[in-house]
């Protein structure tokens, strides 16, 4: 069985709860059983337990967080027991949109409570989808008539889905979908993000790749949409045809871990499985470390930017330059590089700049 957990957010009147209807129709055609997790706010604001009745804000998000994190582990309990070979579960919000709605003292008060750390909260989905608010580029179309929960002015939910876009940010499979296009063609955009990471019809990554001046390190880490990412990748004894590594991700001792195997289709574009695999599982791999590569050490900063979603690439033996990296839902997908980044050259093609030949020993 093939369990996909997946989390829909955005700011307050984003097209969620149209999109849930579309994502159901989309993807049971596809052959999956679709399930919901609904949202946790509204079930609970609905039936009186809100911020302002609970006894401090801090009170409230615990409560939200704790029921939410118990539905989704039940949701997957009862997925298991299903006769299904691709089931999606979808999160209407997940873990961390609740450090929007809260300061940094009473997220970090949160986590301690449920014995949690913000790594694993946030890499825990398989991917996020992010719906920009309707207040953004779309304020005509803006209200709260339709959720007794959405209470926020034009300019609170700009605000907030800010907050809810750097909450998520960092996570290695984030998306923004914003409102460039009418209604309609948003959900369709949504469905195409969602069905280009289940890898329907075919896994493949699409990616350009922009070799760049060392940035300024300060600079970023000072971007409330800027998150920082330390990555150890130990390429794996393959065949020519395909290339497998590990990679440990997280920062501050909080780390999640990947297995991943690519092979090139044609330049920017590539098949690729990627699997969650625990610790210990992680640990056995690096026995079937390639023994002609080092393993790559880097810190990525992951960095949201006109709704869209760069890696830039830091590495301890470059001291005058970087990597950049976006991925494409198409090949010829338009997009702007940020005004504060300098391109050196596209390297999407070379091969000198793959991860795996910077590798080689």
């Amino acid at each position: 069985m093939q369990i996909t957990k997946i989390v829909i957010t955005g700011g307050p009147c984003a097209g969620k709860s149209t999109a849930m209807t579309r994502i159901q129709d989309a993807f049971k055609a596809m052959g999956y059983t679709v399930l919901f997790v609904p949202e946790t706010a509204t079930e609970l604001i609905s039936g009186g337990v809100a911020p302002w009745t609970c006894g401090t804000n801090a009170d409230y998000q615990k409560c939200q967080m704790q029921l939410q994190l118990e539905k989704e582990r039940i949701f997957r309990q009862a997925a298991l027991t299903m006769n299904a070979e691709k089931l999606l579960i979808v999160c209407d919000r997940g873990a961390l949109d609740n450090k929007a709605y809260m300061t940094e003292a009473e997220f970090a008060s949160v986590l301690d409570s449920i014995n949690a750390n913000e790594i694993e909260l946030r890499d825990g989905y398989d991917a996020v989808f992010h719906l920009v608010t309707a207040a953004k580029g779309a304020a005509e179309f803006y209200t709260t008539a339709n959720n007794q929960a959405r209470t926020e002015t034009v300019e609170q939910a700009i605000a907030l889905d800010d907050k809810l876009v750097s909450a998520w940010t960092g996570h290695p499979h984030f998306r923004v979908i914003d409102n460039s296009s009418d209604f309609e063609t948003k959900l369709k955009r949504l469905i195409a993000e969602i069905s280009a990471f289940l890898g329907e019809p075919e896994p493949l990554e699409i990616e350009r790749k922009f070799l760049i001046e060392y940035p300024d390190i300060t600079y970023l880490e000072s971007l409330p949409n800027c998150e920082k990412v330390e990555i150890i990748q130990t390429y794996l004894k393959s065949d020519n045809d395909s290339e497998i590594r590990v990679r440990q991700r997280g920062s501050n001792g909080n780390y999640v871990y990947f297995r991943t195997e690519k092979r090139t289709v044609s330049g920017a574009k590539r098949v690729e499985i990627e699997s969650r695999i625990t610790k210990d599982e992680y640990l056995t791999l690096l026995m079937e470390a390639s023994p002609d590569r080092r393993p790559i050490r880097k810190t990525r900063y992951c960095l949201t930017c006109d709704n869209r979603y760069f890696e830039i690439d830091v590495y301890p033996n470059w001291s005058d330059k970087a990597i950049l990296e976006i991925e494409l839902a198409s090949v010829d997908e338009e997009f702007v590089i940020p005004e504060a980044i300098r391109v050196i050259k596209e390297v999407t093609d070379d091969p000198e700049y793959k991860n795996s030949s910077l590798a080689r020993i």
